[in-house]
């Protein structure tokens, strides 16, 4: 190696990132103890941005494009370094870079169940697994917040964090739903959604947001989904006895088709009991328990009065009869019960006759 190559290889003049992996969020660019030539290239590819940092504190950052870095394109850092315009002497300064493309089928689950209060089901024990979407959108909160000094941030080394992250606010998101264990599977999107902009919103301060978030099942502990079962099968049998009588003019049909089948003789035989059990209960129907007294009386009608503009009431017929004493209750007073289109005066009901009957009618015009 000559005295030229071996000075040149002092200096990097080329800065890029080729990606060989697909869960890199951050790389730094391997810099050693080489310098950075001014007016060096340096090449940003989509979805990827270039941030220096100096000596710890973050300085310019670069998005897609080809560079020529100058101190006319370094303004943050000329002015940490203090450089004076038109600076040409090699500098060292870290280079991150920055994946942001979106990271997919990151994946998160329930170790344990979270518990809901279910409107049907009273208090239950939900598990939910899926995938979500994570994307930087501000490079330099990330590395500030979150990155420091690593040399190759992976997507591994946040995944726990945002799964436990995500747990932590699953069963508000399902609480606040308002939607029943049941229709849970039809609402999937909608909850996972909501989840995406609260996961995005309370991520906003280290850079990172959710743009997806797919919640690929909810399910019960077993002894629920038995319990389920069993009464979805009972929803599908509806009508226990129209399902039997079904179920026997399909044996008979069966019966007929084999007529010399043992079993057919056999099953014969045994619809042909059962026929005979229900023939005999329909000529001779249980007989019904005789009534323990008479039956209740009628519920009195119940009227509301109206009184200085106010409504009073429920009064029975009693009730009324003190209110006439009273003087509560008078012919020209507005009366209402269940069944009335609207208020009328009580001398137009012809039930309130008698009640009334001790009232005197209004004195003529003088």
């Amino acid at each position: 190696m000559g005295l030229m190559d071996k000075i040149r290889g002092e200096f990097i003049d080329i800065i890029e990132w080729l990606d060989d992996s697909r869960d890199t969020i951050v790389w730094r660019f391997p810099r050693y103890q080489n310098e950075i030539k001014m007016g060096a290239k340096l090449i940003v590819r989509e979805s990827q941005v270039a941030v220096f940092v100096n000596e710890g504190q973050i300085a310019d950052a670069f998005g897609p494009g080809t560079y020529t870095l100058e101190t006319q394109n370094l303004p943050i850092l000329s002015t940490i370094k203090g450089w004076k315009y038109g600076f040409n002497s090699p500098w060292k300064a870290e280079v991150y870079f920055v994946n942001t493309r979106v990271f997919t089928d990151m994946k998160w689950g329930t170790q344990n169940p979270v518990t809901v209060r279910d409107p049907e089901f009273g208090v239950v024990r939900l598990r939910a697994f899926g995938s979500y979407a994570v994307r930087v959108s501000d490079p330099k909160k990330l590395l500030t917040e979150l990155v420091g000094t690593d040399p190759q941030f992976r997507t591994e080394e946040v995944a726990e964090y945002l799964r436990q992250l995500t747990v932590s606010h699953l069963g508000s998101a399902l609480a606040t739903a308002q939607v029943p264990m049941i229709d849970l599977a039809a609402h999937q999107q909608q909850i996972g959604q909501k989840l995406a902009g609260v996961l995005s919103e309370e991520l906003a301060g280290i850079g990172i947001t959710i743009p997806k978030f797919i919640i690929e099942n909810i399910s019960v502990p077993p002894e629920v989904e038995q319990a389920l079962d069993k009464r979805t099968q009972m929803g599908v049998l509806g009508d226990l006895d129209q399902y039997t009588k079904f179920q026997t003019a399909n044996a008979i049909e069966d019966a007929a088709n084999n007529p010399g089948g043992g079993a057919g003789e056999g099953f014969g035989l045994g619809l042909g009991m059962a026929a005979g059990q229900r023939m005999a209960q329909s000529l001779n129907p249980p007989a019904q328990a005789p009534a323990a007294g008479p039956p209740p009386l009628p519920a009195q009608a119940q009227w509301y009065l109206g009184v200085g503009g106010q409504q009073a009431g429920p009064y029975d017929e009693a009730a009324l009869a003190a209110q006439v004493r009273s003087g509560s209750l008078t012919r020209s007073t507005l009366v209402w019960k269940t069944g009335m289109a609207q208020w009328v005066p009580a001398e137009q009901v012809p039930e309130l006759a008698a009640v009334l009957g001790s009232v005197p009618p209004p004195l003529p015009p003088q």
